[in-house]
């Protein structure tokens, strides 16, 4: 089975540039999780999309590169039938003319 949790957003302190410290940025995740699904055996997508806005919004990371490692962390801990995921963070509003993203793919 795969699951998608698609342009998850939501505000939260991310990046180095001063004001990104002070002042809660939009930000987009994208998450893809493979795992195998058993009779009464699944991931519950409303609990991954929780789990990725709290662990966003507690830790207040610098860079989208350990806020990713730290997400795949977290939520392969709490979720062991993932066999691989795919997190991608965006920052829409960070550069006037793109959306900057940075990806992880995990295979367990």
């Amino acid at each position: 089975m795969k699951i998608y949790i698609e342009n998850l957003t939501f505000k939260a302190i991310i990046g180095i540039l001063e004001e990104e410290r002070k002042t809660p940025q939009k930000v987009i995740i994208n998450c893809e999780i493979n795992y195998t699904y058993k009779k009464n055996k699944f991931i519950n997508y409303a609990e991954v999309s929780t789990c990725i806005e709290n662990s966003m919004k507690k830790n207040k990371f610098l860079l989208i590169e350990d806020a990713l490692l730290k997400l795949n962390e977290e939520i392969k801990s709490k979720f062991p039938l993932i066999s691989s995921m795919k997190l991608k963070i965006s920052k829409p509003k960070i550069l006037d003319n793109t959306v900057v993203s940075v990806e992880l793919e995990k295979i367990y």
